[in-house]
């Protein structure tokens, strides 16, 4: 049956989309630095340079504000696994994935702290995504790293724990970027090192 003008839902107009950017940028800044329970919504309303009323015309309240930054954080957190090819040469696969998780650690760390304080919480909002995302492609790769370390094109070790780890020795410069900048001033020379000692370090580890 065809929808009546009346019942039909009008898109967001340009201001709205406006606004609501405006809200989970605000919120993403504001979370990823005080944590979702030290969060509240005046000050993600001064972060945006809106009042409280318009944020609550737009979002029910801060949770629905923070399910909806990490219902986006997740998709951008997989593309990186989801891109490791398993006919691909191995270490270049995984290494590439090392190099991905670096640059999102170095371009998103907002969204690396927003899903660090979430998981040191318990995953209260989050759980469902890394039971029906995460879990299952994690699995699914676990199988093919197994496989290459079977059939000798790489070193073996454990997969689960190699993943792991590729994720804290990327995400530290996320998560910590506090120590990191203070301990290596220099941006450039800073990234530079993070990416030639982590190539070294897992090239070592993987070679047969």
């Amino acid at each position: 049956m065809t929808e009546s003008p009346s019942t039909t839902k009008k898109a967001p107009s340009r201001i709205q989309q406006r606004n609501r950017t405006l809200i989970l940028d605000a919120a993403l800044e504001v979370f990823s630095s005080q944590g979702y329970r030290g969060a509240t919504l005046d000050q993600i309303a001064k972060q945006a340079g809106l009042s409280k009323p318009n944020i609550l015309y737009y979002f029910n309240g801060k949770q629905e504000i923070h399910v909806t930054l990490l219902n986006q954080l997740m998709t951008v957190w997989l593309d990186p696994l989801k891109e490791m090819n398993p006919n691909g040469d191995p270490i270049k696969e995984l290494i590439g994935y090392v190099h991905r998780k670096l640059d999102m650690a170095i371009e998103l760390p907002r969204e690396s702290r927003l899903f660090a304080n979430e998981i040191l919480q318990g995953a209260p909002r989050m759980g469902p995504h890394l039971s029906a995302g995460l879990k299952p492609l994690f699995d699914k790769q676990i199988i093919v790293i197994t496989r290459w370390m079977e059939s000798g094109k790489i070193a073996r070790s454990d997969p689960a724990h190699l993943l792991f780890s590729i994720w804290a020795t990327t995400q530290h410069y996320a998560d910590f970027a506090a120590q990191t900048e203070v301990l290596l001033p220099d941006r450039q020379a800073r990234e530079d090192g993070a990416r030639a000692f982590l190539d070294q370090l897992f090239t070592k580890l993987l070679t047969p």
